[in-house]
């Protein structure tokens, strides 16, 4: 079984400092195999917001699957969003826009959807997703497969559906063709969990869709309340069994049981953590009836 623990949305440059030392306490805790950073590390692409967010990073375990997000191109600086949007990440953060982890139970890949165009909004194109099926063409079928974006292909209640990543449709689509078990993003700052079969009919096909709020910003989007919230997610390879029990599990319902449904999360033994229970304030991730339960004791 492999634990990933799931950052997203640190927003350097409008960091709550008292949380840094919690959250890195947290993560070293929980000793993941693979930390993944959902986007959004800085909060106007500065050059001191990004040797920050890096500084920040390198005190995390490796290995690390980061992507870029919307605001990691700069905003005010006209010149430099269309003709360098990318530049400073590459150069402070990784070079490598399609990062990727494999190992003998899971494979992590790095999707960027931040782009120069939009302010907020991001998109994938056919290039990526061809590039990201040839990847995941030459791995062993037995790993789970996990994709890695900044914004969603699934949204929580009532947020606007202009937040969902452009083309979702058609990338869900090839993620099925890729056998893609589990999608992690960010963008919205609210923990949310959801079953992709509920958005996207796609036969014999359904993913486990999971965002992470803000790890440490300061910064809330629209009338969203802000939730300080990292996510450690525990899997097991496509022949094992559900997961191991946890003392904050996310499981299927007695509901959701479909016999000999392949594709359902959960028969390949998710288990998500969400918490930290020692960064203030306590994230509530608000759950629908997706076919999922949550299991646990939030009040520690």
């Amino acid at each position: 079984m492999r634990t990933i623990v799931h950052l997203s949305d640190i927003h350097f440059g409008k960091v709550d400092d008292q949380l840094l030392d919690p959250l890195r306490a947290t993560v070293e805790q929980v000793g993941p195999d693979v930390v993944v950073v959902s986007g959004d590390l800085t909060q106007r692409a500065r050059t001191e917001q990004f040797k920050a967010a890096k500084a920040y990073l390198d005190t995390l375990p490796q290995p690390q699957i980061v992507v870029p997000g919307n605001h990691d191109i700069p905003l005010y600086n006209v010149a430099a969003r269309f003709l360098t949007p990318l530049t400073k990440y590459r150069r402070y953060i990784t070079p490598n826009l399609a990062p990727e982890y494999v190992d003998d139970e899971i494979a992590v890949m790095g999707l960027n959807t931040a782009r120069s165009l939009t302010i907020k909004d991001g998109r994938v194109n056919r290039e990526q997703l061809a590039r990201l099926h040839a990847r995941l063409a030459g791995i062993d079928p037995k790993l789970t497969r996990i994709v890695v974006t900044h914004h969603p292909f699934d949204l929580p209640e009532h947020h606007d559906e202009d937040d969902l990543v452009d083309r979702a449709p058609m990338a869900m689509e090839a993620f099925s063709r890729c056998g893609v078990d589990l999608l992690l993003a960010g963008h919205v700052h609210t923990s949310s969990s959801a079953n992709s079969a509920k958005r996207y009919k796609i036969a014999g096909y359904a993913a486990l869709v999971v965002q992470a709020g803000t790890a440490t910003s300061t910064r809330g989007r629209g009338k969203t309340t802000r939730s300080t919230c990292c996510a450690s997610t525990r899997t097991r390879s496509r022949s094992s069994a559900t997961a191991g029990r946890t003392r904050r599990a996310l499981s299927r319902s007695p509901r959701s049981k479909r016999s000999g449904a392949k594709a359902i999360p959960g028969s390949r033994g998710w288990a998500i953590d969400y918490g930290p229970a020692r960064v203030p304030p306590r994230c509530l991730t608000p759950w629908w009836d997706t076919g999922w339960s949550v299991e646990g004791d939030y009040s520690q």
